[in-house]
């Protein structure tokens, strides 16, 4: 495998860690059929993507256990299988969101006891084939578990080698600050991008005082702030697509949202770039923000993106999109960075 292009990195925090500014995103390669699926995909597909962003320069693959429901793990695996080890990426996975084997469109269950979290890093661990998780984060907050309870058992992880480094999706700063007193948490994974904008208000702050790194994931929203998107694909995604039942998905959101991808078009064309792109790297554009997960279906839909890597936004276009946020009414949080 030829790398394409080098692209640049970022340290992930503290961890000496070095990631692309982007990597490739996992959930909807694992295919249909279940509560929170893409609609159906071949395996086929999935793995042509993965060897392209591999040969494009991207260094890492964020997947869960969840994505369905175990089978995103196995694609990775597959996909990764003929990559020589040295040329391999960093392999980011996350666990505390149990299914119903008996009906996979049953709603999640969220558990992060420690011997859940036990059984499935365990699981993960073989269902990748590797001897080590390059970083594992918990997918969401457990209510019902005192989350020192839980990032113990993150800690006792890591300090049997199955764990690289150790971090958290979805948690707010308190539960940062209860993980950070036992022991420091290498990376957030918070949702960000034009639309969802409330990370950049305390969380990511936080995380830039602390030394902890930040992927984002969903910085395009699902695709809302890509070229194509129009009003019509909704009516005609498949129902097994979550996002027939996303907000942001429905009016008078939707609206908004396009109004706002509509905006960035002028932008997109000024930097030889797709809409996606400047999407991706507004995101990057903020301060502590280490890498943006980005998903793909296919090869094509990669090379729409990749760009946002290099792709340096100036003072005047961070303005302009500031405007267009305020003035399209779009999401809700910060608007621009700094």
């Amino acid at each position: 495998m030829s790398v394409h292009a080098l692209l640049p990195t970022r340290e992930l925090g503290t961890t000496g860690i070095r990631i692309t500014a982007v990597g490739f995103g996992a959930w909807a390669i694992g295919g249909g059929d279940w509560s929170f699926a893409w609609g159906a995909q071949e395996d086929a597909d999935s793995i042509a993507a993965i060897r392209h962003a591999l040969d494009r320069g991207i260094n890492w693959i964020d997947t869960a256990a969840v994505y369905g429901l175990g089978h995103s793990e196995e694609v990775v695996r597959n996909a990764l299988a003929a990559v020589p080890l040295n040329e391999r990426p960093l392999v980011f996975t996350k666990g505390g969101l149990l299914w119903d084997e008996k009906d996979r469109m049953k709603p999640l269950v969220r558990s992060l006891k420690p011997e859940s979290i036990r059984r499935e890093c365990e699981a993960s661990l073989s269902r990748l084939g590797v001897e080590r998780i390059d970083l594992y984060q918990f997918h969401w907050p457990d209510p019902d578990t005192a989350v020192e309870d839980s990032w113990g058992e993150m800690i006792r992880l890591i300090e049997e080698g199955k764990i690289r480094a150790g971090g958290v999706s979805n948690y707010d700063v308190g539960l940062l600050q209860r993980c950070e007193r036992l022991r420091h948490v290498d990376a957030l994974q918070p949702p960000f991008s034009m639309i969802k904008r409330d990370a950049a208000e305390v969380e990511i702050p936080w995380c830039v005082d602390h030394g902890t790194g930040v992927i984002v994931y969903s910085p395009m929203q699902s695709g809302l702030l890509t070229d194509s998107f129009d009003a019509g694909r909704v009516a005609q995604l498949p129902s097994d697509d979550w996002r027939q039942r996303a907000e942001e998905f429905q009016e008078p959101r939707l609206g908004r949202n396009l109004a706002l991808r509509d905006a960035l078009r002028p932008i997109a064309k000024r930097h030889g770039a797709t809409v996606s792109a400047i999407a991706v790297a507004w995101t990057l554009a903020w301060p502590g923000v280490s890498g943006a997960i980005v998903g793909a279906r296919s090869p094509a839909q990669i090379d729409g993106w990749i760009d946002a890597a290099r792709l340096t936004l100036t003072p005047a276009d961070l303005a302009e999109i500031a405007e267009a946020i305020k003035s399209t009414a779009a999401g809700t949080g910060p608007q621009q960075p700094g």
